[in-house]
């Protein structure tokens, strides 16, 4: 297994270059054949989360927004439970963004995300972003159609403003103590296929599947042209993107807590130091205690 740093080297879409998903395998595994041997590693990657966690929510200086975009039965929700199944709830947020509500039309695609961001010393995890934005609005042009946007601002030009606004917004949440970590889990079309058919085929998976998957499912190519457009405008220093195999659910939720525990880690965050006042306080505390009369 080569380690966290190599990994997060090996699926980091390349700030500043044109990106082509035909680069990144799916089926990917890093030569990890064995699962039991990859659940081993996402246990021991929890647990260094766990503890990451509890220093940043201590520090209270610093947050961390992961952001998760995928196709339909990807698996976002299984990775996102695994990976920060060993978190305190406490220092933890999660919020799934469906279609906009009708408040949400009448503000800018950034208002939502911007009230959901989390605070410092959390974590926050949005399935779905504001991304969306720049992808199934453009794959569905009725869509881009019906937004409460003036008509001079629907132009073939609206891609290139969106992506800048996006590096910019990312870079103002860096910029102020942010970690900002997004990923792509990069699933194939056959792989899609085989969980659509089981989640028809088997009863207590029948509520994952609506018509409305498999009609994206028409849309494929636009879709990946989309997300590689994407890729190559916001894959930045400040924040890249990280491409996850995820043809093999065991593989995808060890490469996301893995990158996440590398990235964090290279915070050097530490538990706030106590001055000598709070001390020598402290150890009046401790003879007080010590003291008393059980």
């Amino acid at each position: 297994m080569m380690s966290n740093r190599q990994l997060m080297k090996r699926l980091m879409a390349r700030p500043g270059r044109k990106f082509s998903l035909k680069d990144f395998d799916p089926g990917w595994t890093a030569d990890i054949k064995n699962e039991k041997k990859a659940e081993a590693l996402l246990a021991e990657g929890v647990k260094e989360l766990s503890k990451h966690q509890e220093v940043l929510y201590a520090q209270d200086t610093r947050a961390v927004l992961m952001i998760f975009q995928a196709m339909d039965a990807a698996g976002k929700d299984g990775t996102i439970r695994h990976v920060m199944s060993g978190v305190n709830p406490q220092g933890c947020q999660v919020f799934a963004f469906k279609a906009p509500s009708a408040e949400e039309r009448d503000h800018t695609y950034l208002w939502r995300s911007m009230k959901a961001l989390p605070e410092r010393g959390r974590i926050g995890i949005h399935n779905r972003s504001y991304y969306e934005e720049t992808l199934v609005c453009r794959v569905h042009p009725e869509i881009l159609a019906a937004q409460q946007l003036p008509d001079d601002l629907k132009d073939e030009k609206i891609w290139k403003r969106r992506f800048r606004e996006i590096n910019n917004f990312e870079r103002y949440l860096v910029d102020n103590g942010m970690l900002v970590l997004k990923f792509f889990l990069h699933v194939s079309k056959a792989e899609q296929k085989k969980r659509f058919l089981a989640r028809i085929d088997e009863e207590d998976k029948n509520w994952k599947f609506s018509v409305n998957d498999a009609r994206e499912r028409t849309f494929w190519k636009d879709y990946m042209r989309a997300y590689e457009d994407v890729f190559t405008n916001t894959s930045t220093e400040a924040a890249p993107w990280y491409i996850i195999p995820a043809d093999h659910k065991w593989f995808s939720r060890l490469a996301v807590a893995a990158i996440t525990v590398q990235a964090i880690d290279d915070l050097k965050l530490s538990f706030p130091k106590v001055s000598p006042d709070k001390k020598r306080e402290l150890q009046e505390v401790r003879k007080a205690l010590a003291a008393e009369k059980d």
